[in-house]
């Protein structure tokens, strides 16, 4: 009897733990599981955001895949060119076509600096950075080194975007890098986002821009960048409000992967339409959307891919045996953000429940506090690199979470 396939797309966070908790699901006598991914390296992106400050070096956050993915799944290094559903075929940029019975989407997001006139210009990689990138980061380390005063500009394009809470945590870093170094007085600190406040969920704002206001970092809200102006260099919303830099840390537009754009699948931003709770694609019955891919309204970051993980499992399952999907996702997400000084506040949410104070993972114990600052959450910031390429990616359990 031929055998069915599964087929994952990407080998992310989303891809290594699919494809190392799903080949103990389906049976390899009935099933072949193929992961598709077109780089060879595997970042720990969540560390992109300490290489400027030096908290790690760029080498603490790259393995190869193949320490990383599953032995028994079988792995393809390439370019998708498109998915063509009709026809549950993927196509790769060399042309040949690789059949699939259902299909886990987990391609992730990209920048586009492209999509704002002047970003990607004659500054980008000198005075202009971005720091979602490995190549970003590394490059905004050296320049970090260099710069003792002037404007900062911490900036935004336009939402969603990947891990939501980091562009913050770059200011917060920022205020602590440069009093470490002597320099806080001279350099002038702004915080830029399209958003009416400093976050999406509004107690977790209130407590951000007093934290923003005690460090002295200016909070311009409501800016929707039209350009970025290389020779007077400042960015330009729509409005005409300037601002002006020395060096911009930018947020870029983030889109999805150009193969689903090529699909014809996605919305503008080349994320698949999704369905919130199923986590199958809506248009669909046989692809389910993992990650950043999708178009879902909660934070694109690791722990809602770690979340997301026993619903897409559970409810592949069912439809491969013919049952209904009964798991159901409900938007949750948890996220540390650093503040600087080892410190760290704690944030945890779902679609119906903002955050608010508390204790985690144990209501009422703890041992971590919900949007408090404390030396115990910078802690478990820091100790989830280990858990993260120990744990998380292999697809094992996490306890408490």
């Amino acid at each position: 009897m031929k055998k069915k396939k599964l087929v994952i797309l990407g080998g992310g966070t989303a891809g290594n733990i699919f494809s190392h908790r799903l080949s103990k699901q389906i049976a390899t006598n009935d099933w072949d599981i193929i992961l598709i991914d077109k780089s060879i390296v595997h970042y720990y992106q969540p560390g992109f955001l300490f290489i400027p400050f030096g908290v790690y070096n760029p080498e603490d956050v790259v393995k190869n895949k193949d320490e990383v993915l599953n032995r028994n799944v079988q792995t393809i290094y390439s370019d998708i060119q498109s998915i063509l559903p009709t026809e549950n075929n993927v196509l790769l940029s060399n042309g040949e076509k690789i059949e699939y019975d259902y299909l886990i989407i987990a391609t992730g997001v990209n920048i586009a600096p492209e999509e704002v006139e002047g970003m990607k210009g004659d500054l980008w990689g000198t005075d202009v950075f971005d720091f979602y990138t490995y190549d970003g980061a590394v490059g905004l380390s050296q320049a970090l080194k260099k710069f003792n005063k002037g404007n900062l500009v911490v900036h935004i394009t336009e939402m969603p975007i990947k891990c939501p809470v980091a562009p913050l945590e770059f200011a917060f870093l920022s205020d602590w890098f440069f009093r470490k170094n002597g320099l806080r007085k001279d350099v002038i600190i702004h915080f830029v986002t399209p958003l009416p406040e400093a976050f999406t969920k509004p107690d977790a704002a209130r407590v951000f821009s007093d934290f923003l206001s005690q460090k002295g970092i200016a909070l311009h809200t409501d800016f929707n960048i039209a350009a970025v102006d290389n020779q007077k260099k400042e960015i330009v919303s729509w409005d005409n409000r300037t601002i002006p830099f020395d060096t911009l840390v930018t947020v870029p537009t983030n889109m999805g992967a150009e193969a689903i754009g090529n699909s014809g699948i996605g919305d503008e931003l080349n994320l698949v339409p999704t369905n919130p709770q199923t986590l199958l694609a809506r248009d669909f019955e046989n692809i389910f959307v993992a990650g950043d891919a999708s178009d879902i309204p909660t934070s694109k970051a690791g722990s809602v891919i770690h979340f997301q993980t026993d619903v897409i499992e559970k409810n592949l399952i069912a439809k491969i045996n013919g049952r209904p999907m009964n798991a159901v996702f409900d938007g949750h997400a948890n996220c540390f953000i650093e503040t600087g000084d080892e410190k760290a506040i704690l944030i945890d949410f779902d679609y119906n429940r903002d955050p608010a104070e508390g204790r985690y993972p144990i209501h009422g114990l703890g041992p971590l506090s919900l949007l408090k600052e404390t030396r115990l959450n910078h802690f478990g910031k820091m100790a989830f690199k280990w858990l993260y390429w120990n744990r998380i990616i292999k697809g094992k359990e996490i306890p408490f979470t």
